[in-house]
């Protein structure tokens, strides 16, 4: 990452892996729950087509 300037960001790696999932909105909220549900629904379905 770079600022406007060209300088570098500097960001340890401690702050860089938090892994903190911050959903504020309903919108964002969603999207997320509605990312998971489609995850899990390709994964059923992979099943399925995988012992037919």
């Amino acid at each position: 990452m770079t600022e406007e300037d060209g300088e570098q960001i500097r960001i340890s790696g401690k702050d860089a892996r938090g892994g903190e999932i911050i959903l504020n909105s309903k919108r964002r909220r969603a999207v997320f729950i509605g990312g998971l549900v489609l995850f899990v629904l390709f994964a059923f379905i992979g099943t399925l087509l995988t012992l037919a």
